[in-house]
């Protein structure tokens, strides 16, 4: 049997020295330790497939905790059975200890730990939706306040309608109102059509 930790801190900024003086508690060798540094949003990191790739039957891995493993907790879910069924490692997360594997022996100790998980899903999830409510009642609360979202609608360039007419009749080419306007195709475009609504009111 191996013993593995695994590390992860969001950005190159943020220091992991409080997980790997966890990780060194529980005596996992300094080569067997894997330090991402990137959001924890999936699984598409480096460090975590490198370790994913030696990792055999019986292996043991620390984490120190769920979050540093991860963000979203259906995938979190989805590694778990991976790590827990296909290759059978064990998994003990250090701060929450019903989250360790070898409790009660393999079965109940897998089967405690997977409850455990599917209940942080369920919390995340609910605190998700509750948080998206929040938001859609906070713009309704907002909009009645009369409150504008968006980047604010900037007037049309002085003359605008002027150099409309002069590319309408085809007396300058567009690459030319594009440089005096300082604007790009698309904005000439949106604004354009702007002007016509303006001028059908």
């Amino acid at each position: 049997m191996n013993v593995y930790g695994y590390v992860r801190v969001s950005t190159v900024d943020q220091n992991e020295d409080r997980q790997l003086k966890a990780l060194r508690t529980r005596l996992v060798p300094e080569n067997n330790i894997f330090c991402d540094k990137q959001s924890g949003k999936d699984f598409e990191r480096p460090e975590y497939k490198k370790m994913l790739r030696i990792l055999k039957t019986d292996d043991l891995i620390y984490v120190m905790s769920i979050d540093r493993l991860g963000r979203n907790y259906e995938e979190i879910q989805q590694q778990w059975r991976i790590l827990t069924k296909e290759i059978g490692v064990d998994i003990c997360i250090l701060d929450m200890p019903l989250l360790d594997t070898r409790n009660g022996g393999d079965l109940m100790g897998t089967f405690i730990a997977d409850l455990v998980l599917q209940l942080l899903s369920f919390v995340a999830q609910n605190e998700r939706e509750n948080i998206r409510k929040r938001q859609a009642e906070g713009i309704v609360a907002a909009k009645e306040r009369g409150v504008k979202f968006g980047r604010p609608e900037i007037p049309l360039p002085d003359g605008f309608e002027h150099v409309v007419n002069m590319w309408e009749r085809k007396e300058t080419p567009l690459c030319e109102i594009l440089r005096k306007c300082g604007i790009s195709e698309s904005t000439f475009y949106r604004r354009l059509r702007e002007y016509r609504r303006q001028k059908e009111r």
